[in-house]
């Protein structure tokens, strides 16, 4: 043990030699709480984690790959010197974690912070040197998967074409030489007081988290301060946007729109833009927040009710080359009422007749428990509001149902149980398996249907947890079928544990766990964690979904299966879908809606596929007005197609930014109808078949034999 020890201690000193203290949180070291906190995780995590976990070697280096990676992760700190003097720690944090030594996190952060101020003021000083943008040169700025600067000489050359491609981008939004030197020597400033701000609580949550986050991604620690602060620092509920946001690289990048959130309802602002400014009122001057901690990035978006917050973005379809955009929000609370279950009806042309399919539009599983618990008889939930939309669809006269659950994220697992309830007749709706190997199932003990006719699902890969569980459940009771794109794949169970209730003394605080502890299943016994659910017919923009979801995430549980709950499936289920997915496949090859949809998703994914950019202005001018023609075009196509005026050929950046708030609010229905009214027609194909099967084989053959 003192040999141990003593051998800690050295390789803590061999690394800090270097690192000169010259700011406050080079000299900040962890605290008493914080190694009681990391006992305490690390017991949790081997003794009720769902997954069997064995801290050891293995994952001690992965521990320390986590954790360089959470410091920098485009590796444009650390040198590959410095890491070679990391990888000492490489077998040591399994026994330091156990026994809540802390300083080898605490060294290594110190040296990563001195890189930091080190990298900050050689940019300051680049900021006097007159760059020559008519050279043809280029930058890498996605070097996750690059080896590391093998010395000061190649990170300076890095960091000089950071810094040139800093001064590019910001002339091309027309600022002046001294405006943009001013923005740029701001941020760069700043990079060194985040240095000096740090704070023991700052270092730790970064540890402790790229320890959990090698367990398992829904596993993580909440400081004393982040769990106070979580909600409304996180979330935005209270009065802000209504958007959750997250740190990618430098940026503050938007994670998913609450619905019901001002963001949600003005349609400007969306899942991975990335936000880089922040202003307030109507003439505020935009704010530089790149490099911002994400908290204090929350503070200067969030404000009073009715007041105007100006975000500058760079909208997800477009790379880092792209045009930024400025877009107004009012400030709100959210709007709980946009929340609930809406209904409408979709009106579809058969032949002579006129199908009408309605459409229950569910943006999250909630329910008003305050109200339940206070005997209100009328309180609201998922369930009860739709139970009363679908009896006045169908006093209205409708011929099939859609189920919306697009964007929907989750919410009450009881409501996602009650709401399979609506369309089966009894039974087990999902199963639950914790981490002892126990499983019980959740069941569906209303005998009463409320809808039986012809259902469709509608989801996407933003459908979430609950709305899997019921997607998953209708699919596996055939009483429906599901359509649109794979769902996100969550199926796992998190449980918040405070950790102070492991400990006497009154005046510890120690945070909170929050740890996996159960996985979902489906009643056939197939899992939606990973794999989510899969729709009966696919729809093309499910490409989307490949970079996406749960299945994307670093140490994610994979796919399982276990025996399947006793059961008994719809005697109408197994439809023949050939008919109805030949027509589908008919139809969005000429629809101008999908055409957009998959053209949106062709730049997207060239975007995401861009590593590189140049450093040549007349290149990076032109490669914008390409893009920006190319959007141009594209809009205007979708939206003479649906009835709405062109953009001006002069509008500034192709996008619908300019526009009207009537227009805007047509343009986003329209966006929002392509998918839902494809459904409803192939809910319709499917209950009123205006083809035979042995007709389509007929003109399948002629297709394939045309001299026939």
């Amino acid at each position: 043990m003192i040999k141990r020890a003593i051998t800690l201690l050295a390789l803590v000193a061999c690394l800090i030699t270097s690192v000169s203290f010259a700011s406050t949180a080079d000299t900040i070291t962890p605290s008493r709480d914080q190694s009681i906190s990391t006992v305490l995780i690390t017991r949790l995590i081997e003794q009720h984690h769902y997954k069997d976990t064995v801290l050891d070697d293995a994952q001690s280096q992965a521990v320390l790959n986590q954790y360089v990676k959470s410091l920098d992760p485009n590796r444009t700190f650390f040198t590959q010197k410095d890491i070679v003097a990391i990888q000492r720690f490489d077998n040591i944090f399994d026994d330091s974690l156990k026994k809540g030594e802390l300083e080898p996190a605490f060294a290594i952060f110190h040296l990563f912070n001195k890189r930091r101020v080190e990298r900050a003021d050689f940019a300051l000083e680049l900021l006097d040197y007159d760059f020559n943008f008519e050279l043809d040169e280029t930058y890498q700025f996605d070097r996750e998967d690059l080896p590391w600067a093998k010395d000061t000489t190649e990170l300076n050359n890095l960091w000089r074409k950071r810094v040139k491609n800093d001064v590019l981008t910001l002339s091309l939004t027309h600022k002046t030489d001294l405006e943009l030197k001013d923005t740029l020597r701001k941020r760069y400033e700043r990079l060194k007081t985040r240095s000096e701000q740090f704070k023991a609580e700052d270092v730790y949550e970064l540890f402790i988290n790229a320890y959990l986050k090698t367990v398992e991604p829904h596993t993580s620690y909440f400081s004393p301060r982040t769990s106070e602060n979580f909600k409304i620092n996180m979330s935005l509920s209270l009065e802000g946007i209504g958007a959750v946001l997250k740190t990618e690289d430098d940026y503050t990048t938007v994670q998913r729109i609450v619905p019901g959130g001002p963001a949600d309802l003005g349609g400007l602002l969306h899942a991975e833009d990335r936000i880089t400014g922040v202003a307030q009122g109507k003439d505020g001057k935009i704010e530089d927040v790149v490099g911002w901690r994400l908290d204090d990035v929350v503070d200067l978006i969030r404000g009073p009710k009715d007041s105007i917050v100006r975000l500058q973005i760079l909208p997800h379809q477009t790379g880092v080359s792209g045009a930024s955009e400025e877009i107004t929000i009012v400030r709100n609370k959210i709007k709980l009422e946009e929340q609930q279950v809406q209904k409408s009806i979709q009106e579809i042309q058969d032949g002579d007749t006129t199908r009408r399919i309605g459409v229950i539009d569910i943006p999250t599983f909630y329910m008003d428990f305050e109200a339940r618990a206070r005997g209100d008889k009328d309180f609201r939930s998922t369930t009860r509001d739709t139970k009363v939309l679908i009896d006045e669809l169908m006093a209205e006269g409708i011929d099939g149902l859609i189920v919306d659950l697009r964007g929907n994220g989750g919410g009450s697992l009881p409501e996602a149980v009650a709401l399979t309830g609506l369309f089966i007749k009894s039974g087990p709706v999902v199963q639950i398996k914790d981490n002892t190997g126990s499983t019980e199932t959740n069941d569906d003990d209303d005998k009463t249907i409320a809808y039986n006719g012809p259902l469709a699902v509608l989801v996407d890969n933003h459908s979430a947890s609950a709305s899997e569980i019921f997607s998953g459940a209708i699919k596996d009771y055939g009483r429906g079928i599901i359509l649109g794109k794979p769902t996100f794949g969550k199926g796992t169970v998190q449980t918040v544990i405070d950790l102070n209730r492991f400990v006497r003394e009154s005046d510890t605080t120690l945070g909170q766990l929050k740890i996996t502890m159960a996985q979902f299943f489906r009643v056939n016994g197939d899992s939606t964690q990973h794999r989510g659910v899969i729709p009966d017919i696919i729809f093309p923009t499910a490409e989307e979904s490949a970079d996406q979801g749960e299945s994307s995430l670093d140490n994610a549980l994979p796919w399982a299966n276990i025996p399947p709950a006793k059961f008994s499936r719809d005697s109408h289920a197994d439809p023949d879908l050939s008919i109805a997915n030949e027509l589908h496949q008919q139809r969005i090859t000429k629809d101008s809606g999908f055409q957009f949809l998959q053209a949106q998703l062709t730049d997207r994914q060239t975007m995401l596929d861009q590593k590189v950019i140049s450093l040549k202005k007349k290149d990076r001018e032109q490669e914008r007005e390409v893009q920006k023609q190319q959007q141009l075009e594209r809009n205007n196509t979708f939206r003479l197609s649906r009835g709405l005026a062109p953009l001006p050929k002069d509008n500034e950046d192709g996008t619908e930014n300019e526009l009207s708030t009537e227009d805007k609010e047509a343009y986003g229905k329209e966006i929002n109808l392509i998918e839902l009214r494809e459904a409803a027609h192939i809910l319709v194909d499917l209950t009123h078949p205006a083809i035979s099967t042995q007709e389509l084989m007929s003109q399948q053959a002629a297709q394939a034999n045309p001299s026939h």
